[in-house]
């Protein structure tokens, strides 16, 4: 995971500290990560302030917004935003490596310095956020049943494709957490947890930028932190084409899910175990749809294209019955232009790609770029699985993917244990 020469002691600037100084102790802090979303951020910070003085008029909150140096009107529309008297707000640019992790950073360190019992973070870019979002998360944690509560959406099945499928799967199969969205944005946690994650050597890493959000979800389940998740209805917001270039979110998300298989093999490699995680329903929420759209025709080319390109590289990293099998799925396409990028060859193109990412010093970055055209290939496939399906049917071929991956757990194991024709020298 790359370094930034860098380095700071806190995300938080002489002003905030000062405006920290004067509010004391906060019993609720609302933190909010925005980068140039002028056109969503000030529907959010009304619905959270809504949220608060409606369910916790009695006690002291705050709104906390880290903003990373937006360009456009953001911080503009949050300081014209009212909100209920009594609640605090502050609207700041955190410093250090630019990314989501390092205003996540600046709201732990806000949350410790003032003992917020409950520590709640919400995308600044969703369109579905209620009043009633903030008890749904608070509550749990106030109540001491959590110390990490995760969202449980209904979602369009086609928006959240690098959740659907990798990082479900993987964290399901691997750390044995039926987590259904382990890097959904909005999440609540305890004091202690945050302040748990502060202490972490993490802050100049990829954890900084889009890997905070699998990070925070490993380490509170790798450190046996109390779980739940909290039906929130349908999230609504921003969503992006998953043939559109997700290069550096993508690059992130997955090198540090590598990173966290990797730094915690005694964790998973003996006797597995899987357990669901409790979901905690309160209402369903919002349950309107919106529509994402797909171009089938460029995740083919993506697919094929990269696959062509990177070939070499695929035979040196991939099992030769892994690559055979890639191989017929690029045939078949170009026969028969249908996506047949099934289940269980993806599970073990994930877990060869992890086992020579662990056993790699360098190139790293380029091994986790060029499983990109394999992603969209995988979804392509699963997108026209579930064209027609209802969002429950859909639902189902995502479970049955999960048990696909646990099934093959043993391949990845395997491996670990010598059983594998791949050599490990780098070939770029």
């Amino acid at each position: 995971m790359p370094f930034n020469n860098k380095h700071f002691k806190t995300a938080l600037r002489d002003p905030v500290l000062k405006w920290i100084d004067t509010v004391k102790h906060v019993d609720i802090l609302v933190g909010i990560p925005t980068y140039n979303n002028d056109e969503t951020i000030g529907y959010v910070v009304s619905q959270v302030g809504e949220g608060l003085k409606k369910y916790y008029g009695d006690f002291k909150t705050a709104v906390f917004v880290a903003d990373g140096g937006s360009v456009d009107d953001t911080r503009e529309e949050i300081f014209k935003e009212l909100i209920p008297e009594g609640i605090e707000k502050k609207v700041f640019i955190y410093r250090g490596l630019p990314g989501k992790g390092t205003s996540f950073r600046a709201v732990f360190e806000c949350a410790d310095r003032l003992s917020a019992e409950a520590v709640l973070v919400f995308d600044s870019d969703l369109r579905s956020i209620s009043p009633e979002w903030i008890q749904w998360m608070a509550e749990p944690i106030l109540t001491k049943k959590a110390d990490y509560c995760t969202p449980y959406y209904m979602r369009h099945p086609l928006d959240g494709t690098i959740t659907n499928m990798i990082v479900y799967p993987l964290t399901a199969a691997i750390f044995g957490k039926n987590i259904r969205q382990p890097i959904g944005g909005d999440f609540s946690l305890s004091r202690s947890l945050a302040k748990y994650y502060l202490s972490q050597d993490v802050w100049h890493t990829d954890v900084a930028k889009f890997g905070i959000d699998i990070w925070m979800t490993l380490t509170a389940v790798i450190e046996n932190f109390k779980i739940s998740q909290v039906t929130l209805g349908n999230k609504i917001h921003n969503p992006k084409d998953p043939a559109s270039d997700l290069s550096i979110m993508f690059f992130q998300v997955i090198s540090t899910l590598f990173f966290m298989m990797g730094n915690n093999m005694d964790k998973w490699r003996g006797d597995y175990h899987y357990s669901d995680v409790e979901i905690m329903s309160s209402c369903c929420g919002s349950t309107e749809m919106h529509e994402v759209s797909i171009s089938l025709s460029k995740l083919r080319q993506e697919f094929e294209e990269g696959f062509n390109h990177f070939r070499p590289m695929y035979e040196h990293v991939l099992e030769p019955e892994t690559f055979d099998e890639l191989s017929g799925v690029i045939s078949h396409l170009r026969k028969e232009d249908e996506f047949k990028l099934e289940a269980e060859l993806w599970a073990k193109i994930l877990y060869d790609f992890f086992y020579v990412y662990y056993l790699w010093k360098r190139n790293r970055r380029r091994l986790v770029d060029i499983i990109t055209p394999l992603y969209f290939g995988r979804t392509g496939t699963f997108c026209s699985q579930v064209m027609n399906k209802s969002l429950e049917e859909s639902e189902d071929v995502i479970r049955e993917q999960v048990k696909v991956f646990i099934k093959n757990r043993g391949y990845l194991v395997r491996k670990f244990d010598g059983k594998t024709s791949i050599k490990i020298e780098p070939a770029f």
